[in-house]
């Protein structure tokens, strides 16, 4: 009797002290403890088994696309964040070249605007811009739908998800939307130091990188837990004139085109070249950086804050100091101990979650 309950003993000592990076295959979406509340109403669309389901397999099938090519995971890949690894600016259909680089999917129920630009206002409107988009998916958000609700295996799914038949935008957003808020990453180094775990201590360089983070002003915008503010800045990037097609009323005209980021959505001469500040989470593996992914190293990003900061009129105030330099002085040493903490905000169970992966016989069609 007394080995039976030792056994169950240890039984129980095991299964509580059982891994806490180790993601449930039964939760789809997790608000963490030292998060603040969502943004997003989750209530409004409650994350199922069948419409996360349904949402990955719409997230990687290209029959979103005009031709079938192109599918959101294309630009968005799980192991570098959800990113266009090393692509400046993103491709779309027929090879065509976009005006900005991917950025990363994670913790967006937490999330104000998308875009660089803040073009879309919720996350559930977010996929219309890609899928409508002349240099990503160019096709009209109806004819998706008709080409979704044309495949038994798919229609099978929305079933399976909503309760009834029928395969609709409304339907199709939700499921893609529930795919999207599932994709939160909190188990950093840098989060389990912050609870206090005891196997996530700091190095001195660790330590004073992130006292610099803060001294240096890199947190009055990159803030909180999350990293971001939310807010549109302009950081003082040099302008960029590319030569590339715009289509205007549906045909290709080329143009020569200056990126004047949340200008573009405004009219409002205040917002040029403000773009969305990023999230720094997982920083590490989602270069390439900036809105047009000009710079491949976090070192070179560095750099630029310290000696290339440009004012065209609109320049964020926190990189006017008080002697007339522009940007954040830094020296290497300090940019070295900067990279070591930002290094510790790498989430790898996020990366690695086969949860997000591209599923098993795939596609449903």
């Amino acid at each position: 009797m007394k080995k039976h309950l030792l056994l169950i003993l240890v039984l129980f000592v095991v299964a509580c002290h059982k891994k806490t990076d180790e993601p449930n295959p039964e939760v789809y979406f997790v608000a963490p403890s030292h998060f603040p509340k969502p943004v997003y109403p989750i209530d409004s669309n409650v994350i199922t088994a069948a419409g996360f389901d349904l949402g990955k397999n719409l997230f990687y099938d290209g029959i979103l696309s005009r031709d079938s090519t192109i599918a959101c995971g294309e630009c968005h890949r799980q192991t570098y964040v959800f990113t266009h690894h090393m692509h400046d600016l993103s491709h779309g259909i027929d090879g065509r070249v976009g005006l900005r680089n991917a950025q990363s999917l994670q913790n967006l129920a937490w999330r104000e605007r998308f875009q660089w630009d803040g073009k879309a206002a919720t996350l559930n409107e977010q996929p219309i811009l890609p899928i409508e988009h002349p240099d990503e998916m160019d096709d009209k958000i109806d004819n998706v739908v008709a080409r979704l609700a044309r495949h038994q295996g798919y229609r099978d799914k929305f079933k399976a998800a909503f309760g009834s038949e029928g395969v609709t935008k409304e339907r199709m957003l939700k499921a893609l939307t529930q795919f999207m808020l599932s994709l939160v990453s909190y188990q950093s180094r840098y989060d389990k130091y912050l609870l206090k775990d005891a196997s996530a201590s700091f190095t001195q360089d660790e330590l004073d990188g992130m006292s610099l983070f803060s001294s240096k002003g890199c947190a009055n915008c990159h803030k909180g837990v999350l990293f971001t503010d939310e807010s549109f800045r302009s950081n003082g990037l040099s302008k960029f004139e590319r030569t590339k097609i715009e289509y205007i009323n549906e045909k290709p005209v080329l143009q020569i085109v200056v990126d004047e980021g949340r200008f573009r959505v405004t009219g409002n001469a205040n917002d040029k070249f403000k773009f969305k500040v990023p999230s720094l989470r997982n920083v590490a593996a989602s270069s390439p950086y900036m809105h047009d992914g000009r710079y491949t190293t976090l070192l070179e990003v560095l750099n630029f804050y310290d000696a290339s900061v440009q004012d065209y009129g609109t320049l964020d105030p926190i990189l006017r100091q008080s002697n007339g330099r522009l940007g954040i002085q830094m020296t290497s040493e300090e940019k070295r101990k900067i990279i070591a903490f930002l290094n510790t905000l790498t989430d790898d169970t996020f990366l690695k979650d086969k949860r997000f992966a591209e599923p098993d016989g795939f596609p449903v069609r």
